[in-house]
C-alpha cells in the first residue's frame, strides 16, 4: 500500500507503527552514537556517488536521500512521537492514550497533526475492521465508536490552529456494502453485508472543500447512484485540482505508456464540492 508502485523509490511512504520504534530500523545498535553512525553515512554517501558517476543509476541518488531521509528521523522521531508536549484537554479531545493498543486509531489521529505541523504533506491515517459479513450491527458500533471521536477530533484541532484550510481531509474507503443481508451458512455468514462498489459514501473537508454540504443521491434502497453520479477518477481529479494540479498533464511514461491517475477516460473536478 505504501510502496511507490513502478514510480521512482523516492516516492514511497514511510509506515509508522503502534508498538516498539516508530519506524522500522532506525534505531543504533548498542554502542553506536551519532557521530558514527554520521560518518557511516558520509562515507557511503560518497561511495555511492563514485557508482552514481560510473553507471549513472537514478535509484542510486534515491539511496543516498533515503539514508539521509533515515538519519533526519532518527533525530525527529523521538520529539515527533512524544506526546507529553500536548495538553490533556488535547489528549481527551482525540480520546488518546500513548502506549495503548486500544488507543491506536486515536493516537494516529493525533500524531498526523503533529506531522502536518512539520511539514509532512501527505498523511495516511488506517484504521481496519470494517469487513463485516457478519453482525455488520456490532461490528459498526465497534469501528465507529474508535474512529468518529478522533476523526472529529483531528478536524477540530487543525481548525483552531489554523490549519484547516491548508489541509484536505478525504474519509473514504474502497467500497460500499450492500443495503440486503448477507447471510451463508456456507461461509459461516448472517446478518451482515457484502461488498457493494456500485454506491458508497465518503467525506472530505478543509483545503477549498464547501462545508455543510451532501453531493450525489441513491436510490431509495441505496443501491445504484441517481444523481450526480462520479467515479472514483472523478475524486482524484478533484483532489489534484485542490492542489494546484491539472490532472490531465499530470502523467507518468512507463514501459512505453502515459499513466495518469484519473485513467484514459476523461473524467472532471467535482467543482459542486468546491467552495
Amino acid at each position: 500500500m505504501w510502496s511507490s508502485g513502478f514510480l521512482p523509490s523516492k516516492h514511497q511512504g514511510v509506515p509508522f507503527r503502534g508498538q516498539g520504534d516508530p519506524i522500522l530500523h532506525t534505531s543504533n545498535p548498542k554502542g553506536y552514537d551519532q557521530q558514527s553512525q554520521r560518518e557511516s553515512l558520509d562515507l557511503i554517501g560518497d561511495l555511492n556517488r563514485i557508482q552514481f558517476e560510473k553507471v549513472g543509476d537514478p535509484e542510486i541518488h534515491t539511496r543516498i536521500d533515503a539514508y539521509e531521509m533515515a538519519y533526519r528521523m532518527q533525530m525527529r522521531a523521538p520529539e515527533l512521537m512524544d506526546f507529553s508536549t500536548e495538553s490533556q484537554e488535547t489528549l481527551d479531545l482525540y480520546g488518546a492514550k500513548q502506549g495503548e493498543a486500544g488507543k491506536a486509531f486515536a493516537n494516529n489521529c493525533l500524531l498526523a497533526r503533529r506531522l502536518a505541523e512539520r511539514g509532512v504533506r501527505f498523511i495516511q491515517v488506517y484504521h481496519a475492521g470494517w469487513d463485516h459479513h457478519s453482525d455488520v450491527a456490532g461490528g459498526l458500533k465497534g469501528a465507529c465508536r474508535t474512529t468518529d471521536q478522533a476523526s472529529a477530533a483531528l478536524i477540530e484541532d487543525l481548525a483552531r490552529r489554523g490549519m484547516l484550510e491548508d489541509t484536505l481531509v478525504v474519509w473514504g474507503g474502497e467500497f460500499g456494502r450492500t443495503p440486503m443481508v448477507e447471510a451463508s451458512a456456507a461461509l459461516g455468514r448472517s446478518l451482515g453485508r457484502d461488498h457493494h462498489p456500485q454506491a458508497f459514501t465518503m467525506w472530505m473537508c478543509g483545503g477549498g472543500i464547501k462545508p455543510g454540504h451532501q453531493f450525489g443521491r441513491t436510490d431509495e434502497l441505496g443501491f445504484h447512484p441517481i444523481e450526480d453520479k462520479v467515479d472514483v477518477r472523478d475524486i482524484q481529479a478533484t483532489i489534484l485540482h485542490l492542489l494546484g494540479i491539472d490532472h490531465t498533464r499530470l502523467g507518468y511514461e512507463y514501459q512505453g505508456l502515459r499513466f495518469r491517475l484519473t485513467g484514459v477516460e476523461e473524467h472532471h473536478a467535482i467543482h459542486g464540492v468546491l467552495a
